[in-house]
C-alpha cells in the first residue's frame, strides 16, 4: 500500500504531459513569452530530467550529453519541461538548457551532403546518434546547414531531430 501513493502521483504526471508538438508553436510560455514548443540543447554532461517542477520531485533519467537537443514543450517558475530525441520526458532546471541549437540525426545512416540537394557530393556518414549544430535551415529547404566534429555541409531535414518541418533557423 506505501508504494501506491508514490506511484499515483508519477501517473498523473505522466497523463498530464502534453504530446509532443509537430511545429513551432502558437503558444507562449507563461514564464519566458517565448514560444512553446521551441528547441534548445543541454548545457552539460550531467542534466537530471525530473518527475515535476521542482528539486523535490524524484530525477526520472540522466541524460549525460553536453548539446543534445531537446524540445521544451511547457514552462513553470525556473523549470522547462522538455521532450529528448528518444522521447524521454521531464523537468529541467532553466540553468540546464541553452538557446544554441543542435541536431541528432535519427536515420540509421545520414549523408552529409555538400550542398542542398539530394545528388551532391558526399562529405561524411552520420551514423544514429551523431549530433553537432544546427547552423541555418530555410523554411522551404528539405535540408539544413549542419556541423559535425569538423566537417560543415548539409543534413536532410528527414534525417535529423532539432528543427520542426517548415522552420527557419538563422
Amino acid at each position: 500500500m506505501s508504494r501506491l501513493w508514490l506511484v499515483l502521483p508519477l501517473l498523473f504526471l505522466c497523463a498530464a504531459a502534453p504530446a509532443p508538438a509537430t511545429g513551432p508553436g502558437p503558444d507562449i510560455g507563461t514564464v519566458t513569452k517565448l514560444p512553446v514548443p521551441r528547441f534548445v540543447s543541454l548545457r552539460s554532461d550531467l542534466v537530471n530530467f525530473r518527475a515535476g517542477p521542482g528539486f523535490q520531485y524524484p530525477v526520472s533519467w540522466v541524460y549525460q550529453r553536453q548539446g543534445l537537443p531537446v524540445e521544451i514543450i511547457g514552462e513553470f517558475d525556473v523549470w522547462r519541461q522538455v521532450l529528448a530525441p528518444d522521447g524521454g520526458t521531464g523537468w529541467v532546471h532553466e540553468a540546464t538548457v541553452r538557446a544554441r541549437r543542435t541536431f541528432y540525426v535519427t536515420a540509421s545512416q545520414a549523408v552529409l551532403h555538400s550542398a542542398p540537394t539530394p545528388g551532391s557530393g558526399a562529405l561524411a556518414y552520420l551514423n544514429q546518434g551523431v549530433s553537432g549544430k544546427l547552423l541555418f535551415c530555410a523554411a522551404s529547404s528539405d535540408f539544413c546547414k549542419v556541423e559535425a566534429g569538423s566537417k560543415t555541409g548539409y543534413l536532410a531535414r528527414t534525417d535529423l531531430w532539432g528543427v520542426f518541418p517548415g522552420e527557419t533557423v538563422k
